[in-house]
């Protein structure tokens, strides 16, 4: 029998989850059997999945689960270094040169588990088959233009914000009538969606780019032109440089950058001007003075609406959770391929 163990988040701020009550019934009336650990910061209550059938383990319980279970989370593992013999579902950040991803392939090298990337869980054409990115590009313009009401002086503190509503109201008031120019590159896609949307809903003058405004490969003097710039695309080999470092003491009016795909150690990364994630308690990174340069970069923005961004997410994934006692097949032989490859570089590399 197929065991999936659904694993509570221990990071700080992360009330996501990548199941919701009635996709683990589905399971469980297929024949899986589903454990889902406590947690008194989910945004779904513990005691929906224990009706809806599930077994409930204390939370961190998956380190002793049984060898054959597949555990399932988002975000990262507490990283104390210890051999990870289980096969875990989960946003491993690990595939892109990301100095952390090397460690973590390490651990599951050494514990001869393996790891089924979230990002890299892909039909037949290579297209996601879920992800968080409308709701990361939503939330993502939000506190880019949050960022720009509050210059000069920089951001306080966010938090959990009740819905999208309460999030689009919260912005308008803070522009208070000031219609700040954004540049969206990769508006087709998931991310570049809901940023989209998310200013078309403030009424905002929007540039959407895709690939072809980018095929060229630069300079981009037009992303310095736009108030605000949020980047949507998904870093990897082939991407151009959208704002080399030089852009920090350029002329511009470039007064925010909300870099949704948020991967500044990646080598690849298309956004040179910052180094380093930023969070909640500081939502933005200072870069320039003179003028005024702001990176957002927050690395789990869909949290910042965790009820409508879970239950978008789990539903996306939910078939493919169907599969999964065909863990060698389809989407998910696939992304132990990834995961083959990349484990064998890392141990090369190291």
């Amino acid at each position: 029998m197929t065991h999936l163990w659904v694993r509570a988040e221990q990071r700080d701020n992360e009330q996501r989850v990548g199941i919701m009550p009635d996709g683990a019934a589905a399971l469980l009336r297929a024949g899986f059997a589903v454990t889902v650990e406590q947690s008194a910061t989910r945004a779904i209550a513990t005691e929906r999945y224990a009706e809806a059938g599930c077994q409930i383990a204390p939370q961190g319980g998956w380190t002793t689960a049984p060898d054959d279970a597949i555990i399932f989370g988002l975000k990262e593992l507490p990283e104390d270094g210890t051999p990870l013999t289980h096969r875990h579902i989960m946003f491993g950040h690990a595939f892109k040169g990301q100095p952390a991803g090397r460690e973590l392939l390490r651990r599951f090298k050494a514990g001869g588990g393996a790891l089924y990337d979230i990002e890299y869980l892909v039909d037949p054409a290579g297209r996601r088959v879920a992800a968080f990115g409308y709701w990361a590009g939503f939330a993502g313009a939000a506190i880019s233009l949050l960022a720009f009401a509050t210059q000069p002086k920089e951001m306080d503190a966010v938090g959990v914000f009740q819905g999208s509503e309460t999030l689009i109201s919260r912005v308008s008031g803070a522009l208070a009538g000031r219609k700040p120019s954004v540049l969206i590159i990769g508006a087709g896609g998931r991310v570049g969606a809901g940023a989209g949307d998310l200013c078309d809903r403030l009424g905002l003058p929007i540039t959407r780019w895709d690939i072809a405004e980018t095929a060229h490969g630069g300079p981009f003097p037009e992303v310095l032109e736009h108030d605000v710039f949020v980047n949507a695309i998904f870093a990897q080999p082939g991407v151009p440089v959208f704002v080399p470092a030089s852009a920090a003491d350029a002329p511009r009016n470039l007064k925010v950058i909300g870099d949704v795909a948020c991967d500044p150690t990646a080598v690849y990364s298309p956004i040179k001007v910052y180094d380093r994630t930023t969070s909640w308690a500081q939502p933005t990174l200072r870069v320039a003075k003179s003028p005024l340069l702001d990176v957002m970069a927050i690395d789990n923005l869909p949290s910042l609406l965790p009820q409508e961004s879970s239950e978008d997410f789990a539903a996306q994934l939910l078939p493919s959770l169907m599969t999964l006692d065909r863990i060698d097949d389809g989407v998910w032989g696939r992304a132990a391929g990834f995961f083959r490859e990349h484990a064998e570089e890392a141990e090369i590399n190291l």
